[in-house]
């Protein structure tokens, strides 16, 4: 949405396909057309995909954003039809598909070299390409001219006004989906072997009932506040009460190259990070000066660098203080605002001489089916 919201703030007429089934709505000067919600994955990938479809083509859009793989042969046929389309690669899908757990290892690499076959085949024929990292930009820029990283980082008015501080914050928190993969399990096992009294504050879902029925029985669980989905604003006000904001995913190729929005909100709200001890993140976190890195397998790595910061609020709020720097001066949206409306001036600026200017266009900069 943030990308939406700054396309039509630019004069762009902006329209969102998605299946939330929350239906059509106006917010911010975005249109938002709802095909309704799948009930599930089979019938996202046969028949909401298809509803999807005909909600774009129904737009008569000037460009076409799509988002999820699923989509790439819809973006096909718009671009055979004469549109614009581009492609946002939120994930490096080739890379991510060597970690699902539910593919051997054979089949995981067949489906692997298919889609980078597929792919390679789909962005030559559209008119530009998003990254959602710099790691993915370096990939795909060798299949398109015109690929740009916009990263998901956060707006910096939505962590406005919050407690400076650590003093008086009495909980550690993670927010987000809650996995196996994103290290669940290692932070309630942390939560067992904490000497401080913090509680761990968790915000999410989790995407597996096995799951949470499997770590609510975990000696570290007494110490869990199950929060449950927060909005923007339940969010914010966590953050503003934590010491420490925890993003422990497990290292998986794709979590290594990645850029976790998380991290960079918990910085916005001036609040230190204790992420997983990746080169990148690493860099990150000590170029900044906010946060710790640990082995994410290891739960006594994490209980230690969660009772190092609760015993030193001092240096905690040091270490928020950085990260919110970092992320007013670098790491926000508003920066990656302006590389997205740049490529859009390049999208839709004219080609043929005799043309003298490019019109604001009709975009349908976010086909998502699985909103």
């Amino acid at each position: 949405m943030k990308q939406c919201r700054s396309l039509a703030s630019h004069g762009h007429e902006v329209a969102l396909v998605v299946a939330d089934g929350l239906g059509d709505a106006c917010c911010d000067g975005v249109r938002v057309v709802d095909v309704g919600r799948p009930s599930g994955r089979r019938e996202r990938m046969l028949r909401t995909t298809h509803r999807v479809g005909q909600a774009a083509l129904a737009l008569g859009a000037d460009v076409y954003q799509l988002h999820d793989p699923e989509l790439i042969p819809l973006g096909l046929r718009l671009h055979y039809a004469g549109k614009k389309v581009v492609f946002d690669a939120h994930e490096d899908v080739p890379t991510q598909l060597l970690d699902k757990p539910y593919l051997s290892p054979r089949s995981a690499r067949l489906l692997s070299r298919a889609f980078l076959q597929f792919e390679s085949f789909a962005l030559r024929r559209f008119d530009g390409v998003l990254a959602a990292t710099p790691f993915i930009r370096d990939r795909l820029a060798a299949l398109h001219p015109l690929t740009v990283d916009v990263n998901n980082y956060p707006r910096t008015e939505e962590f406005t006004g919050l407690p400076a501080g650590a003093a008086a914050r009495d909980c550690f928190c993670y927010v987000g989906s809650i996995s196996a993969i994103r290290g669940v399990r290692e932070l309630v096992d942390a939560c067992a072997l904490l000497r401080s009294p913090a509680r761990l504050a968790l915000a999410g879902s989790f995407a597996e009932p096995a799951l949470e029925a499997a770590v609510a029985c975990s000696p570290g669980w007494p110490r869990v506040d199950q929060l449950g989905h927060l909005d923007r604003a339940g969010v914010a006000g966590l953050m503003g009460r934590a010491f420490a904001g925890l993003v422990t995913l497990l290292p998986t190729a794709s979590y290594r190259e990645a850029l976790p929005v998380k991290m960079f909100e918990y910085m916005a709200a001036g609040i230190p990070v204790i992420a997983s001890d990746f080169p990148l993140w690493r860099d990150i976190v000590e170029n900044s000066a906010c946060g710790l890195c640990v082995d994410p397998r290891d739960p006594a790595a994490i209980a230690a660098a969660i009772d190092h910061l609760a015993a030193h609020p001092r240096l905690a709020a040091q270490m928020g203080a950085n990260g919110r720097r970092a992320v007013m001066e670098r790491y926000n949206w508003e920066n990656e605002a302006d590389k997205l409306i740049a490529f859009y001036a390049d999208i839709l600026a004219p080609r043929p001489l005799f043309e003298k200017r490019f019109r604001k266009a009709r975009i349908n900069p976010a086909l998502n089916s699985n909103n």
